[in-house]
């Protein structure tokens, strides 16, 4: 695990055992779409309560893989580094789906779930060996099956991906440098079909649909309605020690 993520990962454990009560089975959202629809906003919108866990995608990980920065290899690299890239995504995503909150409720940038999205491209794209998809495949099933990933609600920030091209050129993540308009077209179809039209594969919780199109003071009202929507769904009975 990189240095920088790990201690910043350790960090929060510290923080989380330091309090008496931790939840184990927080009532869980994830936000969902493509790169630029608006997660990151979504998620400062929240980190305001006190009463949530707000965990980001684990990006700086990929960036520090002792030293080597894995994200950019990938996009560089997609053919030699996906597989590699994608193992790694699983593990940290599943790190952060497990871990025990502080907070009754727990926001998630992404999920397990969505990164068998990145993965269904590759394997279109024939980017992934068969072997590689097979492999990816069974680790995923082995998530769904043995560790508590459990998810209450999606969130879906449905953006057109024109408009994310211009947010990814804007912000200058320049391991996004290699990122095309064409590549976004196929990350909305997949996620379209997952959470909108809900063809690809089974969709783990309800799904809320924003329009990730709209502009900031727009969404906060948006977000104010999930707000409303997902402490509602509280249920009293999560697992606490």
């Amino acid at each position: 695990m990189a240095s920088a993520g790990k201690a910043a990962l350790e960090a929060f454990i510290k923080m989380s055992g330091s309090i008496g009560k931790l939840y184990r089975r927080p009532f869980t959202v994830c936000v969902e779409g493509n790169i630029g629809s608006g997660k990151t906003t979504f998620l400062s919108h929240f980190k305001k309560f006190d009463n949530v866990t707000v965990l980001e995608e684990p990006v700086e990980l990929w960036r520090d893989v002792s030293g080597t920065n894995l994200l950019e290899l990938m996009y560089s690299e997609p053919s030699r580094y996906a597989f590699l890239f994608q193992s790694y995504v699983q593990l940290t995503m599943l790190q952060l789906h497990t871990c025990k909150t502080p907070s009754p409720y727990k926001i998630m940038e992404r999920s397990v779930y969505s990164a068998m999205c990145f993965v269904e491209n590759l394997k279109r794209k024939n980017v992934l060996r068969d072997v590689e998809v097979t492999i990816l495949e069974d680790w995923y099933d082995w998530c769904l099956k043995s560790a508590n990933i459990e998810t209450d609600l999606i969130v879906y920030l449905r953006t057109t991906p024109e408009i994310v091209y211009e947010r990814m050129k804007q912000r200058g993540r320049k391991e996004e440098n290699a990122i095309s308009l064409k590549y976004l077209k196929q990350i909305h179809q997949i996620h379209d079909d997952w959470l909108y039209h809900q063809t690809l594969k089974p969709v783990p919780s309800p799904v809320i649909i924003l329009n990730g199109d709209r502009e900031l003071h727009e969404m906060v009202e948006e977000f104010d309605k999930c707000k409303n929507e997902i402490f509602s769904k509280y249920k009293t009975n999560k697992t606490t020690f």
